[in-house]
């Protein structure tokens, strides 16, 4: 043994390489500032073969951070719905266990097993090529994504028609989630760099610790199954992830429910991508339910090309008549990109506003206090109909997700109002914070190739998001209609600006010139004076099969960011998905709250066919 940049007398090789103080990006603190720092190298199948030795003071307090590593871990896998210590593994550690580099293959990268030769455990080895030396560096929103105020993870319930196949579960999670790049990776620094930044690193895959089966309370699970389920899918906003592992996990929960025979909850770490990737990676795995062979059908989109475009009229038959609407079609461009630029200019000086904390939504039962992103999350869902939702839309000539914006609105108002007992008369506006996903999303067979070969094909992934900040009017109208009416306005509003991709790259530009801290600070004066977030996804239309099961509905879920409340909807064949990610301890009601939202569908839905009566009696008249 001997120190590194040393002669070694016994192999007459003359400095351990530089190269490999660069790539130990797996020692920790502890290890990197120790004095000294020794390498070993001796012959291994006929080539030369460096291995970072650690001295003995650092070598004990990598063991002790082992246990606690391995403790964090099971925990995370602990045999009950008892909730942990909020604060537990609020600071995770990456991935830093010692690393093996081949200098005869300079490009490639083995960590170290515990296990010993041949005697690897079950499950071990999936993922892509488990020596990669390829890295790609996390994204600048993944970074953002591991601050303090920001650790923020997806929770997406999946319902099975059918009880689990585990052996299946296991084979399907091995041939597609654990050979995604993303999901047989792990983030690491390097220690010796300055300014070190993480960067995602390709390692095996042991399926043991990331599909787990808890074994539940059989009194609870008989007694309320929907209560124990959703105690459960909760108490994961409770446990830390082990980041010395790829950030995901599937946790079985096999036994029925109201509206499933059995359910999988996915929980990933939010820099690994924004929930339209996930979405889109996880129907990459599932195959269509009329058609065995085949992926599912995704919706078209709604409307090609940026939301400034000017749709172009057909042309006139006559010269004159295609000067004419050659002439029109030039002044209405430039009236919409005069149009885009005011608004632009207004939504972002009201999003730097209130970034800067010089403009802020009012404190109300709705606005989250201090520290809720530390506190324990509740997730509770109710089905809508989507077949109803598309009759307002039809008559109201407007959009699915202007609907549900007017749903939300009046749900929001109703709750307001009986929580305070304020006058009838008032109203007031809390706005919600909205993320955008700016990055075309790669296409299911993509996805699907990918997870197949195991290797990146070229498909954009990540986190590629910006922000819009929508607002939500809370008042009592006696004409349920006026909150859809109001929320078209605000939706058609917002889809003539440019807000969300400025956000990014301001959001971007200032991570580059002043660093994550103030970027995080950025982001997290936002969210604090803001009221909600909001989402709106849309899935397959058709029903589909994940590992040969059924799935009956989808509900996704977020927590780790400043907002007591998010509010998803999620579309899948003809139902909508209401989930509603709450701070319990400031919204015990939750229930109560979905049942708003019911009832504002239903009224508004009654309102809707008159609305569309009289307009075709004007009609006529």
């Amino acid at each position: 043994m001997h120190s590194a940049g040393a002669a070694c007398d016994t192999c007459r090789h003359k400095s351990v390489p530089r190269r490999l103080l660069l790539e130990a990006r797996a020692t920790r603190k502890s290890q990197a500032s120790a004095r000294v720092v020794a390498f070993s190298h001796s012959p291994r199948h006929g080539r030369r073969h460096w291995q970072l030795r650690i001295p003995a003071c650092a070598a004990r307090s990598q063991h002790r951070k082992n246990q606690e590593s391995q403790e964090a871990r099971a925990r995370t896998r602990a045999h009950s719905t008892g909730a942990m210590d909020p604060g537990a593994g609020a600071s995770a550690t990456l991935r830093k266990r010692a690393l093996s580099i081949d200098t005869a293959a300079a490009t490639a990268i083995e960590f170290e097993s515990k296990e010993p030769a041949g005697g690897g455990r079950e499950g071990e080895g999936f993922g892509a090529d488990n020596s990669v030396g390829e890295e790609e560096p996390v994204s600048p929103t993944g970074r953002l994504f591991r601050e303090p105020h920001f650790r923020c993870h997806i929770v997406s319930v999946f319902g099975l028609a059918a009880p689990v196949d585990l052996p299946a579960l296991r084979d399907g999670v091995a041939a597609t989630l654990a050979r995604h790049p993303r999901f047989c990776s792990v983030q690491v620094f390097n220690e010796f760099e300055k300014d070190a930044r993480p960067k995602w690193v390709r390692t095996a895959v042991n399926l043991d610790d990331h599909i787990i089966v808890p074994e539940l309370d059989p009194a609870a699970t008989s007694a309320d199954p929907d209560r124990a389920l959703e105690d459960y899918v909760s108490s994961l906003s409770t446990r830390p992830m082990d980041h010395s592992i790829p950030l995901w996990e599937v946790h079985v929960l096999d036994f029925p429910t109201a509206e499933a025979a059995a359910a999988v909850a996915l929980r990933v770490h939010h820099s690994v991508g924004d929930g339209v990737s996930m979405l889109s990676l996880f129907m990459a795995c599932t195959r269509s339910a009329a058609d065995p062979g085949a992926l599912p059908a995704l919706p078209p989109a709604r409307r090609p090309g940026p939301v400034h475009a000017v749709r172009r009229r057909p042309p006139l038959s006559s010269p004159a008549g295609a000067f004419l609407d050659a002439l029109a079609a030039l002044a209405a461009w430039v009236v919409a990109l005069l149009v885009l630029a005011w608004h632009t200019v207004v939504d972002v000086a009201r999003f730097v506003a209130t970034a800067a904390s010089l403009l802020g939504d009012a404190p109300t039962v709705l606005k989250a206090q201090e520290g809720t992103e530390f506190r324990p999350k509740r997730f509770v869902n109710r089905t809508l109909s989507l077949d109803d939702i598309k009759f307002v839309k039809n008559a109201m000539s407007c959009t699915v997700n202007d609907v549900l914006l007017g749903i939300t609105s009046a749900a929001l108002s109703r709750y307001y109002f009986r929580k305070t007992g304020e006058s009838d008369n008032k109203s007031l506006t809390v706005r919600s914070a909205v993320l955008v996903n700016l990055r075309p999303t790669p296409g299911i067979q993509t996805l699907a190739s990918m997870m197949e070969s195991g290797k990146d094909n070229g498909a954009r992934w990540g986190n590629k998001i910006g922000y819009m900040l929508i607002p939500f009017h809370l008042a009592r109208h006696e004409d349920p209609v006026e909150y859809v009416r109001r929320a078209t306005k605000v939706a058609r509003r917002k889809k003539s600006s440019m807000e969300s991709v400025f956000t990014f790259w301001s959001g971007y530009m200032v991570l580059k010139l002043f660093g994550i801290k103030a970027a995080a600070a950025l982001c997290y004066g936002m969210f604090a004076h803001t009221t909600l977030s909001f989402s709106n996804m849309v899935g397959p239309t058709e029903q589909v099969l994940f590992c040969g099961n059924p799935i009956v509905y989808i509900a996704p879920g977020t927590y780790g960011h400043p907002h007591a409340l998010t509010i998803h909807y999620q579309s899948y064949m003809n139902k909508v998905k209401l989930v509603l990610s709450v701070d319990e301890s400031q919204f015990p009601d939750c229930h109560q709250l979905l049942d708003d939202f019911a009832e504002s569908l239903k009224l508004i839905l009654e309102a809707a066919p008159r609305k569309q009566e009289a307009a075709q009696v004007g009609t006529r008249s």
